[in-house]
């Protein structure tokens, strides 16, 4: 075995973390949880699981270390996040394992969710401090005035188990590096991935003892995190339904939140489009990652005079998807990460097509494993039109007119993302241009994440906060004003 083998083969350790928590090291829990393999149902191990005491405790010594962690100088802290970067890297292949293993993902998924996580955490290296000053005139003589940007404090980041890592390390990266710290809690579903990766990783990068708290827990312990009064920030990644409960004990505390939320995305196909291109990008949209994607393509909205020939070739596509175990083979979709999901899909299923709706292939579960699917002839009213199905469900809804499909598209309390499929660059524009979404995508499909954008949703698939290079200040510091005067004046009276 070489050295690099070696290294890479000791992040995961059993007897570093089973039944243990990162809360200033690893400690034992008071709680644990078995971690099970969505494909077999086997245990992969034993995780520490977070009680209200935990957090309380986590959340104070995070305090305590952020204001050491602060004064740190900036190039430091950049220095830490740039070498986790790197330990992912070095790391992938056991990481990817135990995605695959954890979640069910295709390796090629996991793949692109470490990518991803790089690239966040590279993202957040380039915040330079020239970007949290600026001087301002004063019309006080000998007076100097200056804005600053200074960190919030303590953030509690709260990621959800789709994509575990990629989800927690784009609120870590930057809100690290200008000089928060942080308490995360990883979903029950993904306790290894959503945590002790992470835990392990900024352990490794050399990260200070309690900047950073890392355990599972369930909804209660994202409530105590939500609430405790050490935490200035709360960043969640979740349903609507979930995030409107976060938002409200927030607010009563006024805690700044951002929450990225569900999301029912439309395909809109008009009738000029390349049908192949275009069924490919629903294909995609819809199946990877068994459509466990906030981002998912929900609803396919295509032109009424093409839809047999869409219908066709996304059928097609859907019929030659192997699903299966993707730790043993080469599949293109896994296992629904639980039994619960798993009925969830299939009573959408089969609420929509008792509703009337055709079903074109797919449909019926072998237990956790779901099918490609496909609905035909769906309604505004049907089950599959207004929910997000979080599963391999493609949806077909037919429309006449530009007007009509900008209508169906915006027909949910939804506004995540949005795609266009059209021969016509300038027309897919002006479609764009009227969707209800915080991103939207000409002659793509809906599931796009790139470092630099920002990511974010309207409606309820958010609170109005963007993640992302260009809103990474504005989400991670807060605005100080600072004057000085090389010595005291007195005042009138």
């Amino acid at each position: 075995m070489s050295a690099t083998e070696q290294i890479v083969g000791e992040l995961l350790d059993k007897d570093d973390w089973t039944g243990k928590i990162y809360s200033d090291g690893w400690v034992e829990a008071s709680e644990t949880v078995e971690t099970l393999e969505p494909a077999t149902g086997e245990v992969l191990g034993v995780a520490g699981v977070a009680d209200a005491a935990t957090v309380a405790k986590a959340a104070k010594s995070a305090a305590r270390a952020q204001r050491e962690w602060a004064a740190v100088p900036m190039a430091e802290r950049v220095a830490i996040v740039s070498r986790a970067g790197e330990l992912l890297e070095l790391h992938r292949a056991e990481i990817t394992t135990w995605m695959v293993r954890e979640s069910g993902c295709i390796p090629p998924k996991a793949d692109v969710e470490i990518t991803a996580s790089i690239g966040q955490l590279e993202q957040a290296a380039t915040l330079t401090e020239d970007l949290l000053e600026r001087t301002l005139p004063s019309p006080v003589p000998g007076r100097t005035s200056t804005a600053r940007r200074v960190p919030i404090g303590v953030v509690g980041v709260i990621a959800p188990w789709n994509f575990p890592i990629v989800l927690a390390m784009r609120s870590i990266g930057p809100a690290l590096v200008l000089g928060n710290a942080i308490v995360l809690k990883s979903d029950l579903n993904t306790p290894v991935t959503g945590g002790v990766v992470i835990a392990r990783i900024f352990e490794e990068a050399g990260l200070p003892s309690g900047v950073l708290h890392a355990f599972s827990g369930g909804p209660e312990i994202g409530q105590a995190l939500v609430e405790d009064p050490s935490i200035r920030m709360i960043s969640f990644t979740g349903s609507t339904a979930t995030g409107r409960i976060v938002g409200e004990t927030a607010g009563r505390t006024l805690k700044r939140v951002v929450l990225e939320l569900g999301g029912n995305s439309p395909l809109v196909v008009l009738e000029d489009a390349d049908i192949e291109a275009a069924s490919s990008a629903g294909a995609w949209g819809s199946f990877l990652h068994q459509g466990q994607i906030c981002l998912a393509v929900s609803r396919h909205l295509v032109h009424e005079s093409i839809v047999d020939d869409y219908v066709a070739a996304l059928s097609a596509r859907a019929e030659h998807l192997p699903v299966g175990d993707p730790a043993t083979g080469k599949v293109a979709l896994g296992p629904l990460i639980n039994e619960k999901q798993a009925e969830r899909v299939q009573k959408i299923v089969d609420d929509t097509v008792a509703e009337g709706a055709s079903l074109v292939v797919g449909g019926h579960r072998d237990g956790l494993f779901f099918p490609p699917t496909v609905l035909r002839g769906v309604r505004p009213e049907m089950a599959a039109f207004r929910n997000e199905i979080f599963g391999p469900v493609a949806a077909i809804t037919t429309f006449k007119t530009d007007d009509e499909a900008v209508e169906l598209a915006n027909q949910t309390e939804y506004g995540l993302s949005a795609a266009v499929q059209s021969g016509s660059r300038e027309r897919a524009a002006a479609v764009a241009a009227r969707l209800d979404a915080g991103m939207v995508h000409i002659n793509d499909q809906t599931v796009n994440e790139e470092p630099p954008a920002p990511f974010g949703g309207f409606k309820c698939s958010s609170n109005g906060g963007h993640f992302g290079g260009v809103g990474q200040l504005e989400l991670w510091t807060e605005w100080q004003w600072l004057t000085s005067r090389d010595k005291a004046e007195p005042f009138p009276f």
